[in-house]
């Protein structure tokens, strides 16, 4: 098919901006973290505190993710199957997370669980400790990512309607065997695209678990705190290699996606 030249001039304006907006910047990530060498950079992403910080990072998105696609199902579930008073609210607290600052939601998580928070002398009476933990962190992070399940099935769900639901019931289906055969076939790659999305946010988040972590070296810190602390020792390489680790970790989840995209086209 020959093209004209204003879609030849698009198609080149679009690589080039894709060139300067992700091609040059990953490059950049791993050439400054190669930059003295494979046995430094190995050395830096080997360090006690950034393996930590890897193992930490991947542990949170391991409990966040599925905990926040059983209850973006439910919650999409209950808006577009239900209708009662107090919908349109519940919806817009579902979209809450999504539209607040992370370190405004860090903040307010301290001030709820911290030592002088509404909470804190009573934990603290009975002896627990949330802030400045990894529970800290698993908590804040199901609040700023509790939305993206929840927005990629409910538009969905309300497009598909009740029908096949209603004629499973009707041929003698009940509420598990609607669900598993009928409603999770129907809404299995929103499931997916809300999971990556999740998980890229958990993996990247940085406001929010560095107000409510406390960013002890070898403790709390997660990758982009790690990153962080890092730039600020004046180690370069090792930010760097830390961040290519982040990075690889993002394009394996992309990689992934793609894969079933095309399973699913396939």
């Amino acid at each position: 098919m020959t093209r004209s030249p204003a879609e030849r001039i698009l198609i080149a304006l679009a690589f080039i901006l894709a060139g300067i907006t992700l091609v040059i910047p990953l490059a950049l990530i791993f050439s400054f973290a190669l930059r003295e060498g494979i046995d430094v950079y190995f050395a830096n992403i080997l360090h006690p505190n950034t393996m930590h910080a890897i193992w930490l990072t991947v542990i949170t998105a391991l409990i966040v993710v599925p905990v926040n696609i059983v209850v973006g199902a439910a919650l999409a579930w209950l808006v577009t199957r239900f209708r009662f008073r107090g919908r349109q609210l519940l919806i817009s607290f579902i979209e809450l997370p999504a539209a607040m600052s992370p370190i405004v939601a860090g903040v307010t998580y301290l001030f709820l669980y911290g030592g002088q928070g509404l909470l804190g002398p009573f934990l603290q009476a009975n002896g627990l400790q949330v802030m400045f933990t990894p529970l800290a962190i698993v908590l804040v992070s199901l609040f700023v990512t509790a939305p993206y399940a929840a927005r990629e099935l409910i538009p969905l769900m309300s497009q598909q309607g009740t029908d096949d639901e209603e004629a499973a019931l009707s041929l003698g289906a009940n509420g598990w065997q609607m669900f598993w055969f009928v409603t999770l076939p129907n809404i299995s790659w929103a499931l997916v695209y809300g999971a990556v999305l999740t998980n890229a946010r958990v993996m990247g988040e940085f406001g929010a678990v560095s107000v409510v972590s406390g960013a002890i070296r070898g403790q709390t810190n997660t990758l982009p705190l790690q990153i962080n602390l890092l730039f600020n020792d004046f180690n370069i390489t090792g930010a760097f290699a830390a961040a290519s680790t982040l990075t690889l970790i993002a394009v394996v989840t992309l990689v992934i996606k793609a894969a079933l995209e095309t399973r699913r086209h396939g």
